[in-house]
């Protein structure tokens, strides 16, 4: 019997397939990659999204700079190992692998930039990327860019809306897991994040709210009411995240060290001691983890469903092309109870 956790690793290889077939979600709807459940991760510009990604993962692998810097989903599958060395992948180049990580940066910005040009235009068709780390926990991440309320120089007016639309495809749908990023020197009413959350996932089952820069709130303020769901209430746990400085990027600070500085932040603090076990990247990594699994269970009978209505179309086309001589009948995906 398969284990919960290649139970991602299965999602992961149905999604990779589509991808490689021209499926990649983002379209009408009614696609079995939209059918797939998924982490969205959505947040405004200068939310701090890039560090919460690069802390669950441990290390530093995303384009930084000013502006819009993704301008392409890219669908993160991270895969825990026992040990042994980290690496990289990207569904795009199969046949290499990514063990410096600066490199993983310079060929997410490539890889932006081949289908986009040097424009700052957008893209809805992922970068997909896995990484394999004995750091990370089984987990599918859909990075997307951040939402903007400005054009810059050289876009299009049209691309505030553009982002819009992108992330709403993808947060729109059913099975889709939203983490919304917020930093906590903004008023959370006025949270880009949470006011697409609000509009697409009313109740909160689907949201997961991440509060970002807890360390940079005015002295004698906190993000209390905030975490403890008294502000805006969600189904599940707010969680609390301690970036990098920009010192400590600069100085190229170990990540791993970096979380455990985050812990110490928070065991330590008076306003959110209480709440340390339930802080932290690493915690929050677990809290999806978790989550995704149980959803991708709960959706087994849907996605086999529908798995087999898309082998029932491919079959229907090659009958209507003409099957080869000796062709065979396809597959079709029975449950085992």
């Amino acid at each position: 019997m398969a284990t919960m956790g290649s139970l991602i690793g299965l999602v992961n290889r149905i999604q990779q397939a589509c991808t490689v077939l021209g499926d990649h979600g983002g379209g009408a709807g009614g696609s079995l990659w939209e059918a797939l459940p998924s982490v969205a991760v959505v947040g405004g510009q200068s939310s701090g999204k890039s560090s919460v990604l690069e802390s669950i993962v441990g290390r530093d692998f995303l384009p930084r700079g000013s502006g819009i810097v993704t301008r392409r989903p890219l669908v993160l599958q991270l895969h825990k190992t026992e040990g042994g060395q980290e690496y990289a992948e990207f569904l795009h180049a199969p046949r290499k692998r990514f063990s410096d990580f600066a490199a993983v940066r310079k060929e997410i910005a490539d890889e932006t930039d081949r289908m986009t040009g040097k424009s700052k235009a957008i893209s809805n068709v992922p970068i997909h990327l896995s990484i394999y780390s004995p750091h990370v926990v089984n987990l599918t991440l859909i990075d997307l860019p951040g939402l903007t309320k400005v054009a810059v120089e050289g876009q299009p007016e049209s691309i505030v809306q553009d982002i819009e639309n992108m992330v709403r495809t993808y947060v729109d749908k059913p099975n889709s897991i939203i983490l919304a990023i917020s930093p906590a020197n903004q008023d959370i009413a006025t949270s880009d994040a949470i006011k697409l959350a609000k509009e697409v996932d009313p109740t909160g089952e689907r949201t997961f709210g991440v509060v970002t820069k807890l360390d940079l709130m005015d002295k004698g303020t906190n993000a209390i009411d905030v975490l403890e769901g008294r502000s805006y209430r969600l189904q599940h746990p707010w969680v609390g995240i301690v970036n990098r400085s920009q010192a400590d990027i600069n100085k190229n600070v170990d990540m791993l060290a970096a979380r455990r500085k985050e812990q110490e932040y928070f065991q330590s603090s008076p306003d959110y001691g209480h709440l340390a076990h339930k802080m932290g990247a690493e915690y929050l990594a677990k809290l999806l983890s978790q989550h995704l699994e149980a959803v991708i269970k709960a959706k087994i009978p849907s996605i086999i469903s529908m798995i087999n209505k898309t082998v029932d179309e491919i079959e229907a086309e090659l009958d209507r092309l003409g099957r080869p001589i000796g062709g065979d009948a396809g597959v079709r995906i029975t449950i085992l109870t």
